[in-house]
């Protein structure tokens, strides 16, 4: 299976993106194995110190075509959906934490490698955090948030308008309020705009994060030009059950599933994206044709990268 695009992956073969230039090898070669041709490593939320050296570990990885960027998940998050994300890591947006990452990337040999970030509108800063990010070309993504509807349509709006492209939306469903009738919230602002071609939504078909009905909902209602599928798939993927950590927690993976030990949240995916693409044409039952275009031509799109 080969071709696919991961632009959301932590890690793997007990190794975190990031944590060493060699262990971010092993990771990569175990996606690549796959059939993950082009990947772009996540790290998760981290003191800005340490976010700065681990984007100065990736830079070079980047730089040799190893990686296709780096991707970063926080640590502007909310602390009512923070998920697997270290409590203590989490802040108001600080533009000047985009200035040193992309300082370090740069001295790393690779100034364009940072691709997204993701943040919660909500929290103080967000503006001028979206106008940062897009001045050094890197795509502003919505998630692990508890805005209102109207918090996150303005935001997805600005971003699509800045940018001159559809925003990005972190793993549908995950890390933000689900939706209600009274209260659509996030997921019926995103799923809106992705209709309209404004935004792109992640989606994690690992059988865990979404169940087989909604993501077939997904697909019917925007489309597969909206949709791009990633796998989350943090450092026990391509091994079996234990403990691991995904930055400062520890996690416990039972049948494959893993799990924050101090609140139970579901800490990334043991999957790699070639199994999530397999889960959602053999178990979801979607069209392959379909499916490979969320998992190859939408993620290079939604990062702006050429095919």
């Amino acid at each position: 299976m080969n071709g696919l695009v991961d632009i959301h992956c932590h890690g793997a073969a007990g190794a975190e993106y990031g944590s060493s230039i060699e262990g971010s090898r092993t990771a990569s070669a175990l996606h690549a194995e796959a059939g993950v041709e082009r990947r772009v490593a996540s790290l998760v939320s981290a003191p800005f110190a340490r976010l700065v050296e681990q984007v100065g570990t990736l830079a070079p990885l980047v730089a040799d075509g190893t990686l296709e960027g780096i991707h970063l998940e926080g640590p502007f998050l909310a602390m009512g959906r923070r998920g697997a994300h270290d409590p203590a890591a989490l802040a108001d947006p600080d533009p000047a934490l985009v200035e040193r990452l992309a300082e370090a990337a740069a001295l790393g040999g690779a100034p364009d490698a940072l691709r997204q970030m993701t943040f919660a509108p909500e929290r103080p800063g967000a503006a001028a955090l979206v106008r940062a990010l897009v001045e050094h070309g890197v795509r502003p993504a919505v998630g692990h948030t508890e805005a209102d509807a109207a918090t996150t349509a303005r935001t997805l709006a600005e971003v699509a308008d800045l940018q001159n492209a559809p925003a990005l939306v972190t793993h549908l469903f995950n890390g933000m309020a689900p939706m209600h009738h009274r209260a659509g919230g996030p997921v019926a602002v995103a799923l809106t705009a992705a209709a309209r071609g404004e935004a792109v939504v992640e989606l994690i078909t690992d059988g865990v994060h979404v169940s087989a009905e909604v993501v077939r909902m997904v697909f019917e209602t925007v489309g597969p030009g909206a949709i791009a599928l990633v796998s989350d798939a943090m450092a026990a993927t391509g091994l079996g059950d234990g403990r691991y950590r995904l930055g400062g927690l520890e996690v416990e993976v039972t049948d494959g599933t893993a799990r924050t030990t101090d609140t139970g949240s579901i800490a990334g995916s043991t999957s790699t994206l070639a199994d999530c693409v397999r889960w959602a044409t053999e178990v979801a039952g979607l069209p392959e044709e379909d499916v490979r275009t969320a998992a190859t031509t939408t993620p290079l799109r939604a990062l702006g990268l050429t095919p």
